[in-house]
């Protein structure tokens, strides 16, 4: 499908575009990319695929082997560390079922994180600062540095795992069929960006992607912390509504300003003018548009989050499905207000009638105040 290496590129770097630009060249160059392709179709796609696409077995048999080793480990220090560190903070039965699948992708994601973090800013690669770099000297078939594919190898791994953890080990949240969409274009990405050499733009996608992961856990983690022991804790409520604060920015920061107008400039706009005739041009870019589609989609929990923590000044995860006892519950007492006035003694377990006892009532449950 045309050249087989990119140009060296520009010696200066180029200047991030603006939204604007970003629409106008993008649809511009994506226009001219369509009516310049007379010959696009199936038959062109197989044969450019098998022309330019470089996976071995050894490395298919290695995502999978490596996929299987993440749900054992998971496994291993949910059944090892994890439950018995829920048990031994006293969380709240729900929060303890839920805190596992959390600090596991903690772990994994500061881990990720930190990784790709490395690569771009503490090492010879340049592609952070200088977004069109990513496809300067491009050739098909050229050689993957080795830590870059070691990061791929980890990536592409884990969520090939996150697919069936997903579906099989995780809490069912009301974006989780998304989540699962989201995860099988990930991997379709890293997949396709590996065989076919796109693997710097990859590590900038996954660079740009990873912190709100590590930050929305670490939220999570000390919402259910702040409950334990049936007490208050008012370091972890603290922490929970700084870094959630923090979430909410670095999503758009990274999400929706520097993945367009980084990558999506660099993959839509500068990629043909290094590569001309660039493999599989418009099925990349389609796949980069639906990531942008679904952090938008997020973006929109966020903002009802955002506003939900500004009326009631608690942090709770609004992907989440209502306990249907909760609901219940409420229900009857919006229906029977002056049964709760007056005391009949019933809910005493519950802390409606705890204010003798000085205690800090959040979701309906009296707490002990600790800091």
């Amino acid at each position: 499908m045309g050249s087989d290496a990119g140009g060296a590129g520009p010696a200066e770097v180029e200047p991030m575009p603006g939204y604007w630009e970003l629409i106008t060249r993008g649809a511009g160059v994506m226009l001219d990319e369509w009516r310049r392709c007379s010959d696009c179709g199936v038959e062109l796609s197989k044969r450019t695929l098998l022309e330019t696409a470089y996976i071995t077995w050894t490395e298919i048999a290695l995502f999978f082997f490596c996929a299987f080793l993440w749900t054992m480990i998971r496994k291993g220090l949910t059944e090892s560390l994890f439950k018995p560190l829920a048990q031994w903070c006293r969380l709240l039965p729900k929060d303890a079922a839920k805190m596992p699948e959390s600090a596991w992708k903690l772990v994994f994601y500061t881990m990720s994180w930190s990784y790709s973090t490395y690569l771009l800013f503490f090492s010879s690669y340049s592609f952070f600062h200088d977004p069109p770099s990513v496809f300067y000297n491009w050739k098909s078939g050229m050689t993957v540095p080795t830590d870059i594919a070691i990061a791929y190898l980890i990536q592409g791994s884990f969520y090939g795992h996150s697919i069936y953890a997903t579906v099989n080990m995780d809490t069912w949240r009301k974006d989780s069929a998304v989540m699962v969409v989201h995860h099988i274009i990930t991997l379709a990405l890293i997949s396709f960006s590996y065989a076919f050499r796109y693997h710097n733009v990859g590590i900038l996608v996954l660079f740009l992607h990873d912190i709100n992961d590590v930050q929305l856990e670490f939220t999570k983690l000390n919402v259910y912390l702040k409950s334990r022991g049936g007490g208050y804790h008012l370091l972890n409520d603290v922490l929970s509504n700084m870094v959630s604060v923090s979430f909410s920015i670095t999503w758009f920061w990274f999400r929706l300003y520097w993945f367009p107008l980084k990558v999506l400039y660099a993959t839509c706009v500068s990629s043909v003018q290094s590569v001309p005739n660039i493999p599989f041009y418009f099925f990349f870019n389609a796949l980069l548009l639906a990531l942008l589609l679904m952090n938008i989609y997020w973006f929109l929990f966020i903002v009802i989050f955002v506003v939900k923590l500004l009326k009631v000044k608690e942090v709770n995860d609004v992907r989440e499905y209502e306990d249907e006892d909760a609901r219940r519950a409420a229900e009857e007492r919006l229906k029977h207000p002056q049964a709760e006035s007056n005391g009949d003694g019933d809910d005493d377990d519950a802390g409606h009638h705890n204010s003798a006892q000085r205690k800090h009532v959040q979701n309906g449950v009296a707490k002990d105040k600790y800091l």
